[in-house]
């Protein structure tokens, strides 16, 4: 199974677009959101998305918070509080927008543990977790916009630049 990763998006409606347009090209089972939406009409520009999308409140959503959760209902769309845990086809993975949040149960129980938060790439196993954040999507780092594939049957990840 194929799951699509983004976060940090920024109201940046553009590279949500672009994004999109990425994922509804790939054959994806799922999208996740690693927070950092920002505002609703952003959240709106991920309901043309082929795929579910599933995410987490990051720190810049709060303000919008009741917002979002509208949004969120008007299309194939939950989003959280952070953790965020689920399982699917047997694979366990916690979603996150702080990195600091995650403790070692996560990556001794689960086989992905996917955050936000920094726009920095990262991709390591610690424990028996792959920790992926595919990194920038935002915008600002211009030329560096990122999103990622996890892969559940081979638990690894790449990013797609764009």
């Amino acid at each position: 199974m194929l799951i699509g990763i983004t976060g940090d998006t920024h109201n940046n409606l553009k590279n949500i677009s672009e994004i999109c347009k990425i994922f509804n090209k790939l054959d994806l089972s799922l999208v996740i959101h690693t927070g950092d939406i920002t505002l609703p009409k952003s959240l709106k520009a991920f309901s043309n998305l082929k795929t579910p999308l599933v995410g987490v409140f990051g720190n810049n959503d709060q303000f919008e918070k009741e917002e979002l959760i509208n949004e969120s209902k008007k299309f194939d769309c939950k989003i959280f509080d952070e953790p965020h845990f689920l399982e699917i086809n047997q694979k366990r993975i916690y979603i996150l927008h702080h990195p600091e949040l995650i403790t070692k149960n996560m990556t001794e129980n689960s086989d992905f543990v996917i955050h936000g938060h920094t726009h920095r790439y990262r991709s390591e196993f610690i424990n028996n977790a792959l920790i992926f954040n595919p990194g920038e999507c935002a915008g600002h780092l211009k030329g560096k916009n990122n999103v990622g594939v996890i892969d559940t049957s081979t638990n690894t990840g790449k990013v797609i630049s764009f």
